[in-house]
């Protein structure tokens, strides 16, 4: 897949809409797929989407991104703070990534203040629900303009 953008989606992710959504807003994982999609049509990009709740999985689909695409935003979930495979695997890449959170990891508890994977990424958006996809395809849009 030429020019595309890999949005990678960690566990719990395909629960957005019913699971706890005073924290992750009502929109649903399609939602955020549709919108993201939608970018990528107006920007001329093609879009490789995935959600998995495989940590294993999650490693293959990087290294895919690494070979098949042009950008990579990333949304490990619970595996920004506990997974050193996911961060070998994103050091491994030379395009751009961005790690993005619908919610303020920050503002929540202190175990979910520490992120091994933002160590290996271009830089990080959160907090601003599902608009946090938009804003990271628009950093990837403007990392690769600039490359």
């Amino acid at each position: 897949m030429t020019n595309a953008i890999y949005i990678l989606n960690g566990p719990n992710l395909n629960l957005l809409g019913t699971r706890e959504p005073e924290i992750y807003g009502s929109h649903t994982l399609d939602n955020v797929k549709s919108m993201c999609a939608d970018f990528c049509k107006e920007h001329n990009y093609a879009l490789s989407f995935h959600q998995t709740n495989i940590e294993g999985e999650l490693v293959d689909l990087v290294q895919e991104a690494g070979k098949n695409g042009v950008g990579l935003i990333i949304n490990p979930a619970a595996y920004t703070h506990t997974s050193i495979a996911l961060y070998d695997a994103l050091k491994s890449l030379t395009i751009p990534i961005i790690e993005v959170h619908i919610s303020q990891p920050a503002a929540r508890e202190s175990f979910r203040q520490i992120s091994y994977t933002a160590q290996a990424a271009t830089g990080t958006i959160s907090g601003f629900g599902g608009n946090s996809y938009i804003l990271a395809l628009t950093a990837i849009k403007l990392k690769l303009k600039n490359q």
